[in-house]
């Protein structure tokens, strides 16, 4: 046998992730984990009840393979109320094991090997592996901030596009940057789309906590997209409940049931009683939802005014859970540097964004702090982070 019985074009992404690199040491050093992006605290009451009393009502076997009705049911209808764009549940509709595996079952039943992939850099550590799987190349196209946010330039996405382009990969609110594309950025989006006869594959997991009375825009409501968008979403963020891993995808029947065809090779099914009450947040939990992403821009603020307070350079985030900041407002040039030393030094871990970039360069200073976090949490890291600064800034 080889060396490494790993497929050559998976062979980059062996071994952990950085997520996991940086909780493991969250959890040696008993440091403040700001980094892999999980609440505290569990979802809605009534979602967790829905959930046992499926449980206890014998919901325990497989869903159907397109999931349980009465959430597909219940999918189509928050599409149609909150965004304006109307799906048929029963062909247009499929649930999957989180938004996860719906990006991978996009990109494996979409791509053919050789196609192209327009991205934005930086991008979802999952992204790239999925790619790989799907024998298709990413084409990235660099977010930039402007001195207000991060934002793309048309002529380079225009640019991108070659004679393999097969879609374009689109995540908004972005993670790491906060970013949530305007309708302006996404008509150049949908433009580049129409005018080359691609799909579109947006991931929008964060569309309900954006801030600041930013409004997310699903690109798929855009003239002439629903027909050629797959919109990707879950209720892991939107209800605080991250390990139950229940997504779902939208679109045209032709795009759902390449999903379909893919996932039921899968994970044929994911979490029958998770399923129903998921279904019975989407229904029910509306008001709840608000409630959070009032409470996420708190905690967003307290953690803003304490990294400032400690003379660190951050970036808005008008979505999302997250703030980056700029490693060299601490001394350190590079960001995975600074990460590691962090939870000793000052007993906080963070991510280094650069994990996320293709273009490293462009992200090699740039660092990702997790805000959906308890206030006490976020109190303790920003007081750290304060006097670690204050010391380095003593010893230089």
């Amino acid at each position: 046998m080889t060396a490494t019985p790993l497929a050559t074009r998976l062979r980059a992404f062996s071994g952990p992730t950085i997520f996991t690199e940086m909780t493991l040491l969250a959890q040696r050093t008993g440091a403040a984990n700001l980094g892999q992006g999980f609440p505290d605290g569990d979802g809605p009451p009534a979602m967790l009840a829905a959930a046992r009393a499926a449980i206890d009502g014998g919901m325990n076997q497989y869903p159907p393979a397109n999931g349980l009705a009465v959430l597909r049911a219940a999918i189509a209808e928050r599409r149609r109320a909150d965004h304006g764009v109307a799906y048929d549940p029963e062909r247009e509709v499929v649930v999957t094991a989180g938004a996860t595996e719906a990006i991978a079952a996009a990109l494996i039943g979409l791509c053919d090997p050789g196609d192209e992939v327009i991205v934005f850099d930086p991008l979802y550590d999952s992204y790239a592996a999925c790619l790989a799987m799907a024998g298709a190349t990413a084409v990235p196209v660099p977010l930039e901030f402007d001195g207000t946010r991060f934002t793309f330039d048309p002529d380079r996405l225009r640019a991108a596009v070659g004679p393999r382009t097969r879609l374009v990969l689109l995540n908004s609110p972005h993670n790491p940057t906060g970013t949530v594309f305007d309708r302006a950025e996404l008509a150049h989006v949908a433009g580049v789309c129409r005018d080359h006869d691609l799909v579109a594959v947006t991931d929008e997991v964060y569309e309900y906590l954006t801030y600041d009375g930013v409004t997310h825009v699903p690109l798929a409501g855009l003239p002439g997209m629903r027909e050629r968008t797959l919109t990707i979403s879950s209720a892991g963020k939107t209800f605080s409940a991250t390990g139950w891993k229940v997504g779902w995808a939208c679109g045209p029947a032709p795009l759902v049931e390449a999903v379909r065809t893919v996932k039921q090779f899968l994970t044929f099914g994911t979490g029958t009683p998770l399923q129903a009450g998921v279904a019975h947040a989407l229904t029910h939990c509306a008001d709840w939802v608000g409630e959070l992403r009032d409470s996420l821009q708190r905690r967003r603020d307290l953690l803003v005014k304490g990294l400032t307070a400690a003379g660190a350079r951050t970036y808005p985030a008008q979505g999302t859970y997250f703030v980056q900041l700029d490693s060299r407002s601490f001394g350190f040039a590079d960001g995975v540097e600074f990460c590691r030393a962090l939870p000793h030094d000052a007993g906080v871990v963070a991510i280094p964004s650069v994990a996320l970039y293709a273009d490293k360069e462009a992200g090699r200073h740039l660092v990702r702090f997790a805000f959906c976090k308890s206030e006490e949490l976020l109190t303790t890291a920003v007081d750290r982070l304060g006097r670690y600064a204050a010391t380095r800034r003593t010893a230089g």
